[in-house]
């Protein structure tokens, strides 16, 4: 992967440049909280998706610079409510902002992030940009609300479980990739490369969920079991709850029922995991979903665009592991 991140540093070096001068409210507050956040360790990959999928269609336009501005500040002003709804105390191993400035601060900077893309957006009078964005905004906001609305419901489907991470994750990786493709190519491509972005979307969140129970490790910014501490419930655990014999699931029932989580039963929790092989079913469901979104990239010739899309494929499902 370091490879794809070096052949395209120089453009994300310019993706960089405009973020930094992207925000500059006159409220200092405002420049002092999304300036922290968009520094705090994000590797970027929704504006490496939108550039190399703009290379893979085309050329990269000024636009593609201003549109991956636009990516990330969407991007973060997710992750400013994020941490508010689930009061969180660690993002990217780092205090996150609602810690520093306080919850009313972070949900306000995030209103403004989206404003601001939003603005941005519209300047550039392009009706196809416009639709992808202000579809992916929906369409998360939806997915959040669809995840609070199951919080703690270990029965959920497997289904509802995907429709959330399809709304709250994968849609805007889905648009990082579009976003690419819009005045490069033919609608069969920007579909297609929408759709590896989506699928690719889906692999990501359910690596990054199994890894909240694999990976403790000062690079994923999180400790074991952050997920169930707040009530998140991710696909290793609603495999766990399907399988497990009836007194196995009325004992999970009553650790996930506390108000807080030890140790001790978070080990519990991660013992039958491994017995009953939810961890691995997990990863190979995210890798059935790469496999999937390498397939999208058919109706494109072999470059080091298309090739460079596929190692992020990869590195999505094996970065943990």
């Amino acid at each position: 992967m370091d490879h794809v991140w070096s052949t395209y540093r120089p453009l994300l070096d310019e993706v960089e440049r405009h973020i930094e001068k992207g925000v500059d409210s006159e409220v200092a507050i405002i420049n002092q909280v999304a300036r922290y956040t968009l520094q705090s360790g994000g590797k970027r990959l929704r504006p490496l998706l939108l550039l190399i999928s703009a290379r893979l269609c085309g050329e990269v336009k000024p636009n593609h610079l201003r549109l991956a501005q636009v990516i990330e500040f969407i991007h973060t002003a997710t992750l400013l409510h994020d941490d508010v709804i689930d009061n969180a105390t660690l993002r990217r191993g780092v205090v996150p902002a609602r810690t520093i400035w306080g919850n009313k601060t972070s949900i306000l900077v995030g209103d403004y992030l989206y404003t601001l893309a939003i603005c941005q957006s519209v300047a550039m009078e392009n009706t196809q940009i416009n639709y992808a964005l202000s579809t992916a905004c929906r369409r998360m906001s939806e997915g959040e609300t669809l995840q609070l609305a199951h919080q703690c419901h270990y029965d959920m489907t497997e289904d509802t479980y995907l429709r959330i991470i399809e709304y709250k994750t994968a849609t805007l990786l889905s648009a990082s990739c579009r976003l690419g493709a819009i005045g490069n190519t033919s609608e069969e491509k920007q579909e297609a490369v929408a759709r590896f972005g989506l699928r690719l979307g889906i692999a990501y969140q359910i690596a990054d969920d199994t890894l909240d129970y694999v990976a403790e490790d000062e690079r994923f910014g999180k400790s074991l079991g952050t997920d169930i501490h707040e009530g998140k419930v991710t696909l290793p655990l609603l495999h766990l709850f399907e399988n497990a014999s009836p007194s196995d699931r009325e004992r999970l029932r009553e650790i996930t029922g506390q108000r807080r989580i030890y140790r001790k039963d978070l080990t519990y929790i991660i013992e039958q995991m491994k017995r009953h092989h939810s961890i691995s079913y997990a990863m190979q469901t995210a890798q059935r979903y790469t496999d999937l979104a390498k397939r999208e990239l058919d109706p494109f010739k072999d470059s080091i665009h298309c090739q460079a899309l596929l190692t992020v494929s990869d590195y999505v499902v094996r970065r943990g592991h």
